[in-house]
């Protein structure tokens, strides 16, 4: 018999995402290899057959629902006993038609942060990880704003649902940043809104952050994963998005996709590269780089998690 690992099985995977959050996991059926785990539905891509097609087909076989709309995801190679599986994930948040089981399996509407069902193949722990962030992802501006005023429209934000920031603050002392820093924690936390720390590993350990977002030279001297509970990297390239992967990083930022208020005639990426380079990329990438909040859907059709803003989030 030959190792079954060499060749690689291209599968199509569904994240049905409803509006208030909740996504569907099916479970195997018996006589199926894992059968009794949960899964997220799909199915193998036929040769000749584009991804987002054998998605299509797939649902209307297993649900009974046509898709309506469809993004590209993240892609995750996981190595089985009995094969090597590329799951190429997508997010589908319309569809129509009842949905029905066609092959008598279960299902269950599930969140991110506390799934009730068990158990999960092995290869979807990432992906529900990757399904707790948001679509925006804030970086602070309190450099143009003040403190003072920063804070108060950090507070409106929060009240109108931003659960993902960043403080980035490059002129501020020590001292003042640590300052800032624990006050935007404690705000942050009381809306469960998440605050990653630019560059500092240390201070964001100190003030109680929920990670830290690695800058690109960073990045690349980094030899393993900051001892944080999220992890992110800026990324210009093909080559740092791979890094970002390989430290193990929980998601990325990739800039610049348009030109930017700070470098007008700066080279940027254009949404055709940014597609390019993150189509297959294993964790979540946030675009960033001269948008505004009406380019998410953009961002999404180009295979984004979804916007980051600077000037624009506040």
């Amino acid at each position: 018999m030959g190792n079954s690992n060499t060749k690689i099985v291209e599968v199509a995977a569904a994240v049905l995402q409803r509006s208030d959050g909740t996504f569907l996991l099916a479970q195997r059926p018996p006589g199926k290899i894992w059968a009794g785990y949960w899964e997220f539905p799909g199915g193998k891509v036929e040769a000749g057959e584009l991804a987002r097609d054998a998605l299509v087909r797939e649902l209307r076989e297993e649900l009974g629902i046509a898709v309506v709309t469809a993004y590209p995801w993240i892609t995750r190679v996981f190595i089985y006993p009995h094969a090597t599986v590329r799951l190429n994930f997508f997010r589908v948040t319309e569809w129509s038609g009842e949905m029905h089981p066609h092959e008598g399996q279960q299902f269950s509407w599930q969140r991110a942060t506390e799934v009730a069902v068990a158990p999960v193949l092995p290869a979807n722990s990432p992906v529900l990880r990757a399904l707790e962030l948001p679509s925006l992802y804030a970086i602070s501006n309190a450099a143009e704003l003040g403190v003072e005023e920063f804070m108060r429209r950090l507070s409106v934000a929060l009240r109108n649902g931003l659960r993902l920031l960043q403080l980035r603050e490059k002129n501020l002392p020590r001292e003042a940043l640590r300052e800032l820093a624990l006050r935007v924690v404690a705000l942050a936390h009381a809306s469960g809104a998440k605050v990653l720390l630019n560059g500092d590993v240390a201070l964001a350990q100190e003030v109680g952050a929920d990670g830290v977002q690695l800058t690109a030279a960073q990045l690349v001297a980094c030899a393993e994963r900051p001892a944080v509970d999220w992890c992110s990297a800026s990324c210009h390239s093909a080559e740092e998005l791979r890094l970002a992967e390989k430290l193990g990083c929980d998601f990325a930022v990739l800039s610049p996709v348009l030109p930017t208020q700070s470098h007008p005639g700066a080279a940027h990426l254009g949404w055709e590269s940014f597609a390019a380079i993150a189509a297959g990329s294993s964790i979540p990438v946030y675009a960033l780089g001269g948008l505004k909040h009406d380019d998410m859907h953009t961002a999404w059709q180009h295979g984004a998690q979804g916007i980051a803003l600077l000037r624009q989030a506040w």
